[in-house]
């Protein structure tokens, strides 16, 4: 069974996430971190991501700015913590001593910026810093820019109909 399949049959009403659908997701995910070539201990598809989330077994740690979360939205009882701040979205520096005061570094963190790069930089900072459980959500909220330069269109949190709220 992989990832996919796990998902289908926990989100189809079949039954809950289990510890080994968790189990299989997480090591799908571990599967996908080459692809960015930074360390961290894998990729979730936001599919995935708002599934875990369900199950209370993961903390979504949302890096994007504050105003990124006030005016494009955000996903319901998350932990925020900018990785980047302001319109030159300069670095926090203390990313990591925050990410381990607010969540710590014995859960399973996933962590949303807008399409899935500031918060695998993020990860790789995380991991670096001693969090053996982080993970990046692929496509981020928004998703990646399409042939116009939109973001939205194919793919990321949003286009999923994955739950979030905008003020």
């Amino acid at each position: 069974m992989n990832s996919l399949n796990a998902l289908h049959t926990a989100t189809s009403g079949q039954n809950p996430l289990s510890k080994q659908d968790l189990d299989i997701i997480l090591n799908d995910a571990k599967q996908r971190v080459e692809e960015h070539y930074l360390e961290f201990t894998g990729t979730i598809l936001p599919q995935e991501a708002w599934a875990l989330f369900q199950t209370a077994q993961v903390v979504i740690v949302d890096v994007r700015t504050n105003e990124e979360r006030k005016f494009v939205g955000y996903v319901e009882d998350t932990v925020h913590i900018p990785w980047a701040t302001g319109t030159a979205l300069n670095r926090n520096p203390r990313f990591a001593k925050e990410l381990e005061t607010k969540v710590g570094k014995d859960k399973i963190i996933l962590l949303l910026c807008r399409s899935g790069k500031r918060s695998a930089a993020a990860a790789n900072v995380a991991f670096n810093a001693g969090f053996e459980n982080i993970y990046n959500i692929d496509q981020g909220f928004e998703g990646d820019l399409d042939e116009n330069n939109h973001r939205g269109s194919f793919n990321g949190w949003r286009f999923h109909g994955l739950p979030w709220r905008q003020e």
